[in-house]
C-alpha cells in the first residue's frame, strides 16, 4: 500500500532504489547479528529488525515496481510475452533460491547473507546506471532513452531542440513514419 501511494510521487526508479540498497544494508546487518549472536545476547534484536525492515524495503520497492516498469517499457503487442516472461523469471528465481538455501546456508553458515548483499550491490549498481525512469513517460519516450546510448546509423540526422543535443524522440516519430 505504501508503494502505491508512493509510486507517482518519487517515481519508480527512486523507489526501485530505496528497497534495493535497503534491502543491501539488511543483508549485512543480518549478517552481523548471526556472526555475533553468540558473543552478544542483544545481536538476535538486530537479526530480527533486519529481516523485518529487509521485507518492508522489499515491499517498497523490488516487490511491485518491477511489474510496473515492465508494463511500461513495452509496447502494446509484445507486453503480455514480456509480462509472462517476467512471470515465470520471478517464480523460477523464487523457487531456485527457495529450493537452494539450505544448501548455501549449510555451506556459508552465519555469512549466507553476504551473497545476498553481493547481490543487491549488483542490482542496486545495475538500476542506478542502466534502468531509466518511467513515471510520467511515454512509451516512445521510454524507447528513446533506451535508444539514446547506440551509435547512430548512417543516414539519420540529428535534430536540434535548441540546446544542441539530438532528440531521439522526434527521430523515432520520423522513423515510424516512414
Amino acid at each position: 500500500m505504501v508503494s502505491v501511494a508512493l509510486v507517482d510521487r518519487t517515481g519508480r526508479r527512486t523507489l526501485t532504489l530505496i528497497g534495493l540498497g535497503g534491502m543491501c544494508i539488511c543483508a549485512v546487518s543480518m549478517t552481523v547479528g548471526l556472526v555475533y549472536l553468540s558473543v552478544y545476547s542483544w545481536m538476535s534484536y538486530v537479526s530480527m529488525s533486519a529481516i523485518f525492515l529487509f521485507v518492508c524495503f522489499f515491499e517498497i520497492g523490488p516487490g511491485p515496481i518491477p511489474w510496473f516498469i515492465v508494463a511500461e517499457l513495452f509496447s502494446q503487442g509484445p507486453r503480455p510475452a514480456a509480462l509472462a516472461l517476467a512471470g515465470c523469471t520471478n517464480w523460477t528465481s523464487n523457487f531456485i533460491i527457495g529450493m537452494t538455501f539450505p544448501y548455501i546456508e549449510a555451506l556459508c553458515g552465519s555469512y549466507v547473507f553476504i551473497l545476498f548483499a553481493v547481490l543487491l550491490f549488483g542490482f542496486t549498481v545495475f538500476t542506478y546506471l542502466r534502468v531509466p525512469e518511467t513515471k510520467g513517460k511515454t512509451f516512445e519516450e521510454i524507447a528513446a532513452v533506451f535508444k539514446k546510448g547506440r551509435k547512430q546509423t548512417p543516414g539519420t540526422r540529428k535534430t536540434g531542440t535548441g540546446t544542441g543535443t539530438s532528440t531521439e524522440l522526434e527521430q523515432l516519430k520520423t522513423d515510424s513514419q516512414a
